[in-house]
């Protein structure tokens, strides 16, 4: 853990792995207006606020949304927080009993809830909210949205996810909700996400290959670790680093 925020008692739910994982929980939707806005940004935000604007959705993956308009509408919350050691991410890890993906750190978010509403404008800010809500007790009422980035898929769960850009702007205690769903929630110090020493290729026994980060006891990959690779690129914060590095994941991943 490495911010006070990162405990705390929270209400049942459960995480995503290499994609959101939940189809919505009890329908409710946060109380708070699902807006996008830049205004009072902290100026180390700004770089990555440019970058939701102007991003494509090519220059993010090469898994796009199937153009028939199939897949399940999803959001996952990309939460920016201010730490002891500065700016940092929210990030949760699913428990090591399940079956599918445990272990597996990601964003908190899941499928859109009819309750959500249009999922082409305001649907997926408050999917995201809600799930990161359920999951982890965050306050929605102290995030700030302030970008949207393309959407992207998921071809093995069929997940078109939208990642929305929070800003912790007033932090709310958070924690694992359900232990039997995650094992835990935590914050990750962005320097030691662009720290060289903390990245490597990851290898699925599939031969697919993509970025990792060696975090926080965790090894994130996949999804969400393609979109924070992509974010630290696009935002400038990109140190080099050896991308010969591999870690081998476990035939379970």
């Amino acid at each position: 853990m490495t911010h006070t925020h990162t405990h705390g008692t929270t209400r049942a739910g459960s995480g995503p792995a290499e994609g959101p994982g939940r189809a919505g929980g009890d329908g409710r939707v946060p109380d708070v207006p699902a807006a996008v806005t830049t205004e009072g940004l902290p100026g180390w935000l700004g770089p990555v606020a440019d970058a939701a604007r102007t991003v494509r959705p090519q220059q993010l993956s090469r898994f796009l949304p199937p153009e028939s308009g199939a897949g399940r509408q999803s959001a996952v919350l990309v939460l920016f927080g201010e730490g002891e050691r500065g700016p940092e991410l929210l990030l949760m890890e699913r428990a090591g009993t399940l079956r599918s993906h445990a272990g597996q750190p990601s964003f908190p978010g899941g499928a859109l809830d009819p309750e959500d509403g249009d999922q082409a404008t305001t649907g997926p800010l408050r999917a995201a909210l809600r799930e990161a809500e359920e999951e982890t007790g965050l306050d929605p009422r102290g995030v700030q949205i302030f970008g949207v980035l393309p959407r992207l898929y998921i071809p093995v769960s069929s997940f078109v996810v939208t990642p929305v850009l929070g800003w912790w702007r007033t932090p709310s205690p958070v924690g694992a909700v359900d232990p039997a769903e995650t094992a835990r929630v935590f914050t990750v110090p962005v320097a030691d996400l662009t720290d060289p020493a903390n990245r490597a290729t990851a290898v699925h026994p599939s031969g697919h290959s993509g970025p990792a980060f060696l975090v926080e006891s965790a090894l994130v990959w996949g999804f969400t670790a393609g979109v924070i690779d992509r974010i630290v690129h696009y935002a400038g914060w990109e140190r080099p680093w050896d991308r010969s590095r591999q870690v081998p994941l476990d035939w379970r991943s």
